[in-house]
This record gives structure tokens, sequence and C-alpha cells, in this order.
């Protein structure tokens, strides 16, 4: 199965061949701050992740980066430890048949809403959701 996603402006594109892990919603800081809300991202080796266009790449801390369109801003990946890319979910195309498997760092998140999906959500990180092997 390959899945393809891009920015909004469509400058960065992306196909990833084979299996991606669930999504993860993170309350974080730092996504709050690149997003304006949580964000929610499925990750899939990095080999299998073919990326077309110019990614502007932001340090985010000592172990990770952050990926983005420097044309229209959209936050596309998330690149830290391990195998894996994190990929934004929301710039997916079209159907995944990729679900919500829980949230992390919920300690950090907006007092302006709730989550009351029925997932699980932890107040920290989460090697058991992260690292989950893709499906």
């Amino acid at each position: 199965m390959i899945r393809r996603g891009s920015c909004l402006c469509g400058g960065i594109s992306y196909a990833v061949t084979g299996a991606m892990r669930p999504v993860v919603a993170c309350h974080c800081g730092q996504c709050r701050k690149t997003s304006g809300n949580h964000v929610a991202a499925t990750s899939a080796p990095r080999e299998t992740v073919a990326i077309t266009g110019e990614v502007r790449w932001y340090r985010s801390s000592e172990t990770a980066q952050r990926g983005f369109c420097p044309t229209c801003g959209s936050q596309l990946f998330w690149d830290g430890p391990g195998r894996n890319l994190s990929i934004m979910a929301g710039t997916l195309d079209g159907a995944t048949g990729l679900r919500l498997a829980g949230h992390i760092f919920c300690a950090a998140k907006g007092d302006w809403y709730e989550i009351t999906d029925g997932t699980p959500h932890v107040s920290f990180d989460d090697p058991e959701l992260t690292t989950q092997v893709p499906t």
C-alpha cells in the first residue's frame, strides 16, 4: 500500500510505501506551540518515506527536529531518535485506514478541551504507544 500526503500549498509531497504506526496525539508544549493545539502523528520507517520538495528543518530540542514547508508553513514531520519518521496525520491525502491509538503528554494539554474519545491517555511519554510496530 502506498499512502501519499503533502503540505497545504503542494510544494512538498511525500509517499510512504509500507506499514504505518497507528496515530498518536501529542499534547506537549512544543506540539501545542508549533500547531496551535495538539498534534496527531503516525510514523513509518525512514527508508519507506520518499519526500519531494525542500523541507525546512527546525531543531526543536537536542534530540529532535521538525520538518515544515517554508512556503505555506505546514508542519509535516517530526524526526527524533529511533528508526521511524513521524508524519503529521492531517497531511495525509484521502482515506488512510489508520486509527487513533491514544494520547501522550496529557499533563501539558490545554485547559480548553477534554480528552473523551476513550483511548488511552498518559501524563507524559509512553513508549508502548509511540513505538508500536507500524501496521
